[in-house]
């Protein structure tokens, strides 16, 4: 876990989380959008379900599990903000 010496720096990491988070909000909508919008026309049936049904709902469940497992993984990092400890 890092610790940050100034306020500075916990701003910045947590100002580029949350622009990382936002960019993500975006990226799934725009997913949301195509695939359930976008497939709209298409024949194609998943369990007798249309294939922009199964995309619109459990494939957008599923960019969000995986966007938010690369997020975790990648791009946050633990780190000590401060604050009053409990111990």
């Amino acid at each position: 876990m890092k610790k940050f010496n100034t306020d500075a720096e916990k701003f910045s990491l947590v100002r580029r989380e949350a622009i990382y988070t936002g960019l993500a909000l975006v990226g799934l909508i725009i997913f949301w959008l195509i695939a359930g919008f976008g497939t709209a026309s298409s024949e194609i049936k998943i369990f007798h379900l249309p294939l922009w049904a199964v995309l619109g709902t459990v494939g957008v469940w599923l960019v969000a599990i995986v966007i938010s497992a690369i997020l975790s993984k990648i791009l946050f990092k633990d780190a000590d903000l401060g604050g009053d400890d409990d111990d």
